[in-house]
């Protein structure tokens, strides 16, 4: 069974930063690719950053300068560090694992259980 631990959520204020953390444990072959949604009180989830095994980040515009990606393929972990954080930024924030191939088969996606962040003054 693959799962995926989130850590380092919590709350700041505008203008502070956050890291999150997240693992993927399990009897995992391979993955291709990491990232980050998010999903505020009324909204559908919405991609934030992801990145490849080959280490390629891709960025949400509306946090393009202020997020960033980091991945270790050996470890199976990702984290967002997330800068000048915005009250907008508030949501539940979920790790994704994406085309997973492991002991029970594959390729699947998944996900964590979510971390909360919440950006207020």
């Amino acid at each position: 069974q693959v799962q995926l631990v989130e850590s380092g959520g919590g709350s700041v204020q505008p203008g502070e930063s956050l890291r999150l953390s997240c693992a993927a444990s399990g009897s995992i072959f391979s993955i291709d690719g990491m990232g980050w949604y998010r999903q505020a009180p009324g909204k559908e989830r919405e991609f934030v950053a992801d990145i490849t095994s080959g280490g390629s980040p891709g960025i949400a515009d509306s946090v393009k300068g202020r997020f960033t990606i980091f991945r270790d393929g050996a470890k199976n972990t990702v984290a967002l560090q997330m800068n000048s954080l915005k009250p907008e930024d508030t949501a539940v924030y979920y790790c994704k694992a994406i085309r997973v191939r492991s002991a029970i088969g594959g390729p699947y996606d998944y996900w964590g259980q979510g971390t909360q962040v919440t950006v207020s003054s």
